[in-house]
């Protein structure tokens, strides 16, 4: 049975408060790469330098990565990361979403921001930001998530915006970052209640679109599910080197070049295993109407009374 990383219902105290410094310290971890990277983010700049910087901060105070950097322009609202020998810079106008997470000992962070290179979207950016705080104000153990749901919606379409319908929030468990508490953008009617001790990411998103989002063509981070039979040398050496290192977390394409440096042979080797069940991609996510999306994004520990944020 799975548990929530702080472990409240299963561990004495002791192990409890150790789990909660953990957190503390992936959140601290979390917060500072996304600063740094946001710190980056200039016109002409390559995504790929930025990408690379920030996972290495990580890898170098000693924590691994809970997902790659994702970095999401314009109407993108998740999950692009660079590829292998990516050539992409940002345009002056680029509406640039950040997100990224630290992990430890299977302790999950998860915090985003979005840049606004061309200084003209400040609303914008506000109803996501102003939609964030107001969650955060509400979270309790016992308040139910479309309350939660509903200080977003409210605080978005204050400013004019819509909130992604089919986007949101979540629970995160040891080793699982999208765990299955859903805190949705908009009053969904979910009374499901927050629990003392649960981790959360609340991930409001304002668009100027349709406010929802569908998977796009883009296939840049995957997941380990198993290990079928597979036919060529890159594919069983890709899925070895996975079993190993990214047996629990998304990964990025590009980690793996270590392993086929040809990228020709990589990506043909991903694609083998993904055609044969051993890993799950996770598709860019893109605004229906062609919306320009922001988003921010913390994760808190829900506490009796309120809540402790964790990536900020």
């Amino acid at each position: 049975m799975a548990k929530n990383v702080s472990g409240v219902d299963a561990e004495p105290k002791g192990e409890n408060e150790k789990i909660d410094s953990v957190a503390a310290d992936v959140g601290r971890v979390s917060y500072d790469a996304l600063k740094k990277a946001s710190e980056m983010v200039k016109p002409g700049k390559k995504l790929l330098d930025v990408a690379q910087y920030t996972e290495d901060v990580i890898r170098e105070q000693g924590f691994e990565l809970a997902f790659p950097l994702n970095i999401s322009v314009n109407e993108q609202a998740a999950h692009y990361t660079p590829s292998l020998g990516d050539e992409k810079v940002f345009a002056p106008n680029d509406i640039v979403k950040l997100d990224i997470g630290a992990a430890k000992d299977g302790i999950l962070g998860d915090c985003a921001m979005t840049i606004d290179l061309s200084g003209k979207n400040g609303a914008l950016l506000d109803a996501s930001k102003r939609a964030l705080d107001d969650a955060i104000s509400t979270v309790k153990a016992g308040v139910r998530v479309s309350d939660i749901g509903k200080a977003i919606q409210n605080a978005i379409e204050s400013k004019g915006f819509k909130p992604i319908r089919n986007l949101g929030g979540h629970g995160v468990m040891e080793h699982n970052l999208h765990a299955e508490l859903f805190i949705p953008n908009f009053d969904n009617g979910d009374d499901t209640e927050l629990e003392e001790g649960m981790i959360v990411a609340i991930e409001p998103f304002a668009t100027t679109g349709r406010g929802m989002v569908s998977d796009g063509d883009s296939y840049e981070i995957y997941d380990y599910i198993g290990s079928p039979v597979v036919r060529s040398q890159n594919a069983r050496s890709l899925l070895t080197e996975i079993e190993k290192s990214y047996h629990h977390e998304p990964f990025a394409v590009r980690w793996l070049s270590n392993v086929v440096s040809s990228k020709f042979g990589l990506y043909s080797g991903v694609r083998e295993l993904f055609s044969a069940g051993a890993i799950n991609a996770y598709p860019v996510l893109v605004e229906l109407g062609n919306g320009m999306v922001s988003q921010f994004e913390a994760e808190v520990l829900v506490e009796k009374d309120g809540c402790k944020v964790l990536t900020r």
